[in-house]
């Protein structure tokens, strides 16, 4: 018999794709998940759009009506703490969270960044990488904490950067992975298999092991003249 369902709250600020693709694995029955709140700080967020028409609890908190981020944080709180969310996934959401939101939810709180941190922290991490000429790219699943993109790393997916690349090319690329990805960690999360220790998060039992590297560009064939 499966385990209940863990109740999660979905905080984003943009248009919401990986609210939705979190909306999607949670239907799928790929995660064992269901969505208590999705929370923006911004009217016109597509992820409200998202949520409601999922038929999901939504909640806009207008930042701006708040004197300080303290007072904007213990409001969210509040919500979602109604909501009976037990982890929150950080979508897109654009802001930084006080220690008020983090001493509420320790080492529950997921946020997804599109590079392969500890590279590019901060905004616009595939300008960053696409302007330095790396040649892998990616996105990163990691637990937060009072830094900026510095917690825990659950997962990360690569990217290969292509020649012909524009900055918005290779965003939509990583993008795709971060639909992939990001279920992954709740999932793993779900199931109770993602432990904290320092700076690692180890997944118990582990994950198949797998003897493999990506490599941009691929070596030369041994049958190439």
């Amino acid at each position: 018999m499966l385990n209940k369902k863990l109740r999660l709250g979905v905080l984003a600020s943009g248009g919401g794709t990986n609210l939705q693709a979190i909306i999607d694995t949670c239907r799928q029955g790929v995660i064992n998940a269901e969505i208590g709140l999705v929370l923006s700080n911004k009217s016109d967020a597509g992820a409200l759009e998202r949520g409601r028409k999922a038929g999901l609890p939504t909640l806009c908190l207008d930042h701006r009506q708040y004197t300080d981020r303290e007072g904007f944080d213990r409001a969210a709180v509040a919500a979602l703490r109604d909501a009976g969310v037990q982890l929150v996934a950080l979508a897109g959401f654009m802001r930084i969270l006080t220690p008020v939101f983090l001493n509420a939810f320790p080492q529950r709180i997921l946020n997804i960044h599109p590079a392969l941190l500890p590279a590019f922290p901060g905004v616009h991490a595939q300008r960053q990488a696409f302007q330095y000429g790396v040649k892998l790219a990616g996105c990163t699943v990691h637990f937060v904490d009072n830094g900026v993109d510095t917690g825990p790393i659950v997962i990360q997916a690569a990217v290969p950067v292509l020649d012909d690349d524009t900055e918005e090319t290779l965003a939509a690329r990583i993008l795709a992975q971060e639909h992939r990805i990001y279920p992954r960690a709740i999932q793993l999360f779900a199931e109770g298999r993602l432990h904290i220790e320092g700076r690692k998060v180890r997944i118990v039992p582990p994950l198949s092991p797998r003897e493999q590297a990506l490599l941009n560009p691929p070596p030369a064939s041994e049958d190439a003249v």
